[in-house]
């Protein structure tokens, strides 16, 4: 059994231009990782990919991340709640451990690629097995950036 989230962006304008740059990052921020471990796999201009789809350019498949979920809170009430504000400067514990992650994936063949001016970009949260959660919200980040570097 395999269960999906899926999230298609608006159309992201793209920097096309000779030596328009010569690396390309997606990054996802403040991802949360305390249900299952899942994987996220990007497509370009492929909205509807789902579990089924190759993983292969004529598919718009630009890169996958994975997360290595906490899968859920056992703990006490309040155990598991990330604490928010500013922290103590003098504060040397480690951040809690849910506090959402930062993940990158280098998508620069897969940009290379695209001739259009704008690209919509299709993650897809895929969990492999029966362990009958819902996936619906599996992916939940903040913010998707498309980041470029000139060289």
């Amino acid at each position: 059994m395999t269960k999906t989230a899926h999230f298609t962006s608006a159309p992201v304008d793209l920097p096309f231009g000779e030596g328009a740059y010569t690396r390309a990052d997606l990054v996802f921020y403040e991802l949360d990782h305390s249900g299952p471990s899942f994987e996220g796999r990007i497509f370009f201009d492929n909205p509807g990919a789902d579990p089924s789809t190759p993983l292969d350019a004529e598919h718009g498949y630009a890169g996958s991340f994975h997360v290595f979920g906490h899968g859920g809170c056992f703990g006490e009430d309040g155990h598991c709640d990330v604490p928010t504000g500013p922290r103590d400067p003098f504060d040397l514990r480690p951040p809690h451990q849910l506090t959402p992650i930062t993940k990158t994936v280098i998508v620069t063949a897969a940009l290379a690629r695209l001739t259009g001016k704008a690209v919509e970009i299709t993650v897809l949260a895929v969990i492999r097995g029966a362990d009958g959660r819902e996936a619906a919200s599996l992916l939940e980040f903040r913010d998707l950036r498309l980041l470029t570097y000139a060289a």
